[in-house]
């Protein structure tokens, strides 16, 4: 009963408590902070959904079955990373199959997905619903499958790919798509800008308004700064990610890269690095990764 509460039973206690809180009567503008735990494990579904997906079949990741025995070029620590992902980390929870994981994380995103679309009703009834600006995002990405992984933590690109929507009928034009960088430390600046508060200066992102209005004179990131430091589930990693390419950097002895040219390689199934033909590109990379570093102190 205690695990069922931590996931989808959270997530419908805490969207309920918010729209309580909705309904209040209140004459100043408000701001609402709401975190859904779902979908996270343990993966327990609830009752409505316990039939969802059943007899449809998951295609599997074109990697899923890669033992990466003379994988190329992935170093050791991608494969010591992986082999804590396949033993997972949640017990008696961990996946038994491609399947029953893929299809109770899409359970679990459904139930955060009703429970978004009950803030959107109390908004709606409140007559507040366009006046307000709406952000969804999450925390991270989520490796379903691709090298046999599961969970988050390393720099390809199932991991730090976040879902990110923005709703604001006032500022933004229905259906619009922007493919520029967009960090979650940019959330908060974002936030403030729309509420027309100064932002501090000590804050690493940037506000999103701009992007918002779509306003295509905007100066924006060219690259950004990856850190991973918790050795329990992955190999302690830094990175730098361009619109084309990534260096992932393994610092600890014995010191390894990944590099990767994400435009001709998507999938990230070729390591580069050490090919003579992009060596000033990693050399440019480091040096700036170096620089990210001590921006950010």
């Amino acid at each position: 009963a205690r695990k069922m509460v931590l996931t989808t039973g959270a997530t419908f206690v805490t969207a309920g408590r918010a729209v309580e809180w909705l309904n209040q009567k209140r004459e100043k503008p408000f701001c609402l902070f709401l975190w859904f735990l779902a979908p996270h494990a343990p993966f327990y579904r609830a009752r409505r959904h316990a039939d969802l997906y059943n007899g449809l079949g998951i295609p599997k990741p074109k990697t899923f079955d890669d033992d990466l025995k003379g994988y190329p070029g992935k170093p050791r620590a991608f494969l010591e990373g992986m082999s804590k992902f396949v033993t997972g980390g949640y017990g008696s929870d961990d996946p038994r199959s491609l399947e029953e994981l893929v299809k109770d994380h899409y359970a679990g995103v459904i139930a955060t997905d009703d429970n978004a679309g009950r803030i959107l009703d109390a908004l709606e009834q409140a007559r507040a619903l366009d006046d307000t600006a709406i952000v969804f995002s999450s925390d991270h990405g989520f490796f379903l499958g691709e090298w046999g992984l599961y969970n988050k933590m390393l720099m390809h690109e199932p991991s730090i790919r976040v879902p990110l929507t923005v709703r604001y009928p006032r500022l933004i034009k229905p259906g619009a798509v922007c493919d520029r960088m967009a960090l979650n430390i940019d959330i908060a600046p974002t936030i403030l800008d729309l509420a027309g508060v100064k932002l501090p200066e000590r804050m690493h992102g940037r506000s999103l308004v701009p992007l918002l209005k779509q306003d295509t004179a905007t100066n924006w990131r060219m690259d950004w700064l990856y850190e991973y430091y918790d050795e329990r589930y992955a190999a302690k990693s830094r990175g730098i990610r361009t619109e084309r390419y990534k260096l992932i950097h393994y610092w600890e002895a014995p010191e390894e890269f990944e590099f990767y040219d994400l435009e001709a390689d998507p999938g990230e199934l070729e390591n580069l690095y050490g090919n003579q033909r992009y060596a000033g590109t990693i050399e440019e990379l480091k040096n700036r990764m170096n620089r990210l570093r001590a921006e950010t102190a």
